[in-house]
């Protein structure tokens, strides 16, 4: 009965393995090609790159990157938003409210902080690059429309700032809800796949086993 549960054990630890095995010889074989290989390994790259399935995949990659990059933006803003508005409230102007921003904001989204910035010292006009501060990540045009709106006509931006840090921590607590509904269709594999087989090996298997040598 043991060897029947550890031949078993082995042969999932097999199915396991079998997915590095193949890796470890494909790279095994690009290996021993030698000096050659890199230069058709290129041009075959270039080519399946520059194909309609590059570009397919390719495409796919950076909608997965921007999506991405989306959640950790709205992750982030309230953190932005509490910072404008506290500088804001202090007296200070959408520029240096936006300077505060970027230099104590969270990591991703003081980098497009800090693009306007730039802008703005190069010489372009401040309202201009807070403008298109919603071209780079739409997630934040409504924070841009409020500093240019905010510059333009001299208004209170505090009231706006609040709402828009409401709005933004009830789109993340729905979507840390909606993720919490996933999690039973996603732990289905390690159940199915994982679990189950290992109970019926340490449990089924043995009672079976001893009841047929019972018969």
């Amino acid at each position: 009965m043991s060897l029947v549960v550890l031949g078993c054990g082995l042969g999932w630890g097999a199915l396991a393995a079998l997915p590095f095995i193949v890796r470890m010889r494909r790279s095994a074989v690009t290996v021993r090609l030698g000096p050659v290989t890199p230069i058709a390994v290129r041009r075959g790259r270039l080519r399946w790159r520059s194909g309609p399935v590059g570009r397919v995949i390719r495409g796919l990659l950076l909608r997965r990157r921007n999506r991405a990059e989306d959640r950790r933006i709205l992750g982030e803003l309230p953190a932005v938003l509490d910072l404008i508005g506290v500088a804001m409230s202090a007296g200070a102007t959408p520029r240096g409210a936006l300077e505060t921003a970027a230099r104590w904001g969270p990591p991703v989204i003081a980098v497009h902080l800090r693009q306007v910035l730039v802008a703005a010292e190069l010489g372009g006009s401040f309202v201009d690059a807070a403008g298109r501060l919603g071209e780079a990540a739409p997630r934040l045009a409504p924070v841009a429309e409020i500093l240019v709106t905010s510059a333009h006509l001299g208004a209170p931006a505090g009231g706006s700032l609040a709402r828009l840090g409401d709005e933004t921590r009830s789109t993340l607590r729905r979507a840390a809800e909606a993720r919490a509904r996933t999690l039973p269709v996603k732990l289905l594999f390690p159940l199915v796949f994982l679990v189950l087989p290992a109970f019926g090996l340490l449990t089924v298997v043995p009672a079976i086993l001893s009841a047929m040598q019972r018969l």
